[in-house]
């Protein structure tokens, strides 16, 4: 959507500031999750549990793009030397009143989305509930601040909603029964979707140092930061590979290496970080990184289910 002539809290301001182009890293280890429950038990998988996991995914990742949008503009973080996407706090689209009752309004929909699924899992899906918005919240006030900004994504954006929704979509079984190939494959998705953090805060890092946000990249340099985006695809790769070899052998396991056609990808993504390496044209390393996590994510559905 084009970002010129945006009237002050019109839809499409609220739409630019829900930074539609995040959603797939949020949707894809719910894919994942439901892809392996499929493969585990078939037709027997809890659709009801499938859509709530999957709207509740989505819904919190706009909750989290309007509470970063606004605590970093409280902050003075988004201010003109920034090179990343516009924020809409910070241009002026949303006023920071508009987004307050954005951001409890997103919330409050992401607990109501995400209440019915008790049904599912039990009482303790409140604490997971609480625990989603909490963080989701410590990320931009805290812990982005301390260099634990990858932590918290391989937690909440891989170990955490893979299992979960693995756990929920299956036919009841006992929470602790979640297999040690989802929990790999959980892993593998949390790790792919660092790299969009990684690549963010690699463009970042000038920036990050002034305002005193040590960021892990800011903490390993930008050489660290290179080779650490390079590594993490080919170990997302490597954990996605075993965990589905093994979550449902079968005599003939050649549909499991689709998952290395993400490589190309993630190597000509790499090169270009590589070659760039300082500014605004960063961002363009950061379109394919959201485009080749959306591609993992469809890969390894596909492996999972062929």
């Amino acid at each position: 959507m084009n970002e010129s002539n945006v009237i002050t809290n019109s839809f499409k301001a609220w739409f630019l500031a829900a930074r539609p182009k995040t959603l797939t890293g949020a949707a894809v280890p719910v894919m994942i999750g439901i892809a392996a429950a499929i493969a585990q038990y078939g037709d027997t998988v809890r659709v009801g549990a499938a859509v709530l996991c999957m709207l509740f995914a989505l819904v919190m990742q706009i909750d989290a793009n309007f509470i970063n949008d606004y605590f970093d503009f409280m902050k003075g973080t988004d201010d003109e030397k920034r090179l990343g996407p516009k924020r809409a706090c910070a241009q002026g689209w949303i006023t920071a009143a508009a987004m307050r009752l954005g951001l409890l309004y997103t919330t409050l929909l992401a607990c109501a989305i995400g209440l019915p699924l008790i049904y599912y899992g039990g009482w303790e899906m409140i604490l997971i509930g609480v625990a989603c918005v909490v963080f989701c919240f410590l990320y931009t006030i805290s812990f982005s601040y301390i260099g634990l900004g990858d932590v918290l994504v391989l937690v909440f954006f891989g170990l955490l909603p893979v299992c979960m929704t693995y756990w929920l979509v299956s036919p009841p079984t006992p929470l602790m029964s979640i297999p040690w190939q989802v929990i790999t494959l959980s892993a593998a998705c949390g790790l792919v979707i660092d790299t969009l953090l990684v690549v963010n805060n690699y463009r970042d890092i000038d920036n990050d140092r002034r305002a005193g946000k040590r960021t892990l990249i800011v903490r390993i340099g930008e050489h660290g930061g290179l080779t650490l985006y390079a590594i993490l695809g080919f170990i997302s790769t490597i954990l996605a590979l075993i965990g589905m070899t093994f979550l449902n052998w079968q005599d003939e396991q050649y549909a499991k290496f689709i998952i290395l056609l993400y490589l190309p990808f993630h190597i000509a993504t790499f090169t270009e970080m590589r070659r760039i390496r300082k500014g605004g044209e960063l961002n363009k390393v950061l379109g394919m990184t959201a485009r080749n996590m959306l591609i993992y994510g469809i890969l390894v559905t596909i492996g999972l289910l062929v």
